[in-house]
């Protein structure tokens, strides 16, 4: 009789003992997520650059960055006198998409010190693009200044860059971008609103060394096409050298980044 009670006991000690281990067991399951996909990163903002002390330029006001592009080519003065600082009369240069290489943007971008100091690498690493003068004048061909649009390779990109345009004064001694290679017939024809003098560190420009032009705020004169503001920044070369003699002509090569924005 005791021996059944025992068994009986040790029964139902075993079962409530079991009973815990089957529920933990069952709760130790790893729950399926109801949605595992990742959030991708968002996306990198083109940030307009600053001289990084001082006065800087005002703000886009809101308006959309349409085209980083990298120009190339000449600035043009004349002088008054002797040993005076040349007269600025006007600009030329071709132009080239470079949003694609703003860091973080693409898989072509350039890493942010590269980026700012690109403007120096073409200005020492590719050719005069534009068609200069032949005979005892300095300067670019006055009749045909630009040569046929070209794509540019640059040592260390992938791709050639995509010629977008010219950057030329027009008759009235307008500041005229006139950008044929994107497609939708964007021009602008500005007035300076500002300027400033380059970072101290700019690259001061290769035959001849005269220094950095300013950077540039340029708004809409009123008759521009899908542009509203051009800034000019990250210069290199384009200053005048001292005048020797009244009526000397100067045309001294440049790069510059043109950031363009639409209302």
């Amino acid at each position: 009789m005791q021996s059944k009670s025992l068994f009986a006991f040790f029964s139902a000690l075993a079962l409530s003992s079991a009973s815990p281990l089957r529920r933990r067991c069952s709760n130790s399951t790893v729950p399926t997520p109801t949605n595992s996909t990742t959030t991708p990163p968002a996306a990198t903002v083109p940030v307009l650059p600053t001289t990084g002390s001082g006065t800087q330029l005002a703000g886009a006001d809101g308006a959309t960055l349409k085209h980083i592009l990298v120009g190339h080519g000449i600035q043009n003065y004349t002088c008054t006198a002797a040993d005076v600082t040349a007269t600025s009369i006007g600009a030329l240069a071709v132009l080239w998409e470079i949003t694609d290489l703003y860091p973080g943007v693409s898989s072509s971008s350039l890493s942010a010190a590269d980026f700012d100091t690109f403007t120096s690498k073409v200005l020492r690493t590719t050719s005069m693009p534009l068609n200069m003068a032949t005979d005892s004048t300095t300067g670019a061909d006055v009749a045909a200044p630009f040569p046929a649009p070209v794509d540019l390779t640059v040592d260390g990109l992938s791709a050639p860059i995509k010629f977008l345009g010219h950057h030329f004064f027009d008759s009235a001694n307008t500041p005229t971008f006139d950008l044929s290679g994107a497609d939708d017939g964007e021009l602008f024809k500005g007035k300076k609103d500002a300027n400033i003098a380059a970072p101290a560190d700019a690259d001061k420009g290769e035959d001849p060394i005269t220094g950095a032009v300013d950077w540039l705020r340029l708004s809409d004169k009123g008759t521009s096409t899908g542009v509203s503001l051009v800034y000019r920044v990250w210069t290199a070369g384009g200053n005048p050298e001292t005048c020797t003699d009244a009526g000397e002509s100067q045309s001294i090569p440049y790069t510059a980044q043109y950031w363009i924005f639409s209302a």
